[in-house]
């Protein structure tokens, strides 16, 4: 019994030492830490925070050890006031980033390699170091300090820049219209509203540089087909198709939150009962054709529906952050999979967003204020660029 005990004691060692990956290498290339391990690395792997007096961000990767002891020694990085890697447990290797502020970076994984994974160090700081005093220079100075404040105003008027995208181009879907009117609750309904946010949506990303085709902008109506093709047709990068949840009137004042679902079937009855609602309208009349079959062979083989579901974390995120640091109580109904027709056929990242329920009182006043529009549109654009900056940094562009 004793030996069984020692066999097993030896054999568990030996399948946790075997499961340890390990860092073969870190390098600096284009103000990134490039890590490469032995064997594939899983995000899951990695924890990060932040540590105060002074500020350094720290990254520990478990089940993970040194290929050998200098890897990662001598590191220097003139945005960093130290950079190290070591052992910190048998388990763990400690990345810490020793930096003069706080900074935000994503880690991510180029797409071409299981076995990297780059963490993007601080930018330069426009700060320049204090310097001794002169008199002539004070002097100089002082005669130029108008013009230097008429600057500084100047310079807090302009708006904040953004780079071109062009062939990077979105394609926004404002749900229902025409005969179709969507959710209708309080006198509103669901395909005014979602045409006015397509519409501050193409705002905020032509003013990010995106072009932006909208599949509607007048009170129409459009067929499945012309829906589901116009993303490939018009070569987009993103499809985007905007719609407003609702609920029975016995829910009406307890359902709410803004969700955001990608294309793959579901045995969520929440998630069903919202894309057959989505559906039924868009499937009138498109005989037998339109199947249960579509649904699945494009989910099996639809190339996209990976990306789709980073862009919907991407969107349902930033839609979050923004929202919520003006308005209290606001619901996070998170990402979610479902079968909705919009969104089969585009072999394009493709998501549908529920912007929220019409039919909650509160939510519904909220929804059709200018204000929390333009907040969404806001965060569902930020979300749109903050995917495809990822996307660039994955493909090594």
């Amino acid at each position: 019994m004793r030996l069984l005990r020692i066999l097993a004691l030896l054999l568990s060692s030996t399948i946790m030492l075997l499961a340890v990956n390990r860092l073969n290498d870190a390098k600096i290339v284009k103000g990134e830490l490039r890590l490469t391990f032995a064997n594939t690395i899983d995000k899951k792997q990695i924890r990060s925070f932040t540590l105060t007096k002074p500020y350094r961000k720290v990254f520990d990767i478990k089940n993970c050890r040194l290929a050998k002891r200098n890897v990662g020694q001598g590191l220097k990085c003139s945005t960093t006031r130290s950079l190290k890697i070591a052992q910190y447990r048998p388990d763990i290797v400690r990345i810490v980033v020793g930096c003069d502020k706080p900074y935000h970076c994503t880690p991510y994984k180029p797409i071409l390699s299981k076995r990297l994974y780059h963490i993007p160090l601080p930018k330069k700081s426009s700060h320049l170091p204090a310097k001794r005093y002169n008199a002539s220079a004070h002097s100089v100075k002082k005669a130029s300090a108008k013009g230097q404040t008429k600057k500084r105003k100047a310079k807090k008027l302009l708006k904040p820049t953004y780079h071109s995208h062009k062939g990077e181009l979105i394609v926004i879907d404002a749900g229902h219209g025409g005969h179709d009117t969507g959710a209708i609750a309080g006198g509103k309904r669901e395909k005014d509203l979602v045409l006015q946010i397509a519409k501050r949506l193409e705002k905020a990303l032509k003013k990010r540089g995106y072009p932006v085709y909208m599949t509607r902008r007048t009170d129409r109506f459009l067929k499945l087909p012309q829906r589901t093709h116009i993303a490939d047709k018009k070569g987009a990068k993103v499809f985007v198709s905007i719609h407003a949840n609702s609920v029975p009137k016995s829910k009406r004042n307890r359902v709410h939150g803004i969700e955001t679902f990608f294309l793959q079937n579901t045995r969520d009855a929440k998630s069903k009962r919202i894309a057959a609602r989505e559906n039924a309208a868009v499937l009138k009349g498109a005989g037998s054709r339109l199947s249960k079959k579509v649904i699945v062979d494009s989910v099996l083989n639809g190339p996209k529906i990976i990306e789709s579901n980073k862009l919907a974390i991407d969107v349902q995120k930033r839609m979050m952050t923004n929202l919520r640091a003006h308005y209290s109580g606001i619901k996070d109904g998170g990402v979610r999979h479902a079968p909705f027709w919009v969104l089969v056929g585009a072999s394009r990242p493709s998501i549908l967003v529920e912007v929220g329920y019409i039919s909650h009182p509160k939510e519904r006043k909220r929804l059709f204020s200018r204000r929390y529009q333009e907040l969404l549109a806001k965060g569902i654009a930020e979300g749109i660029d903050n995917y495809l900056n990822n996307r660039r940094k994955e493909l090594g562009f």
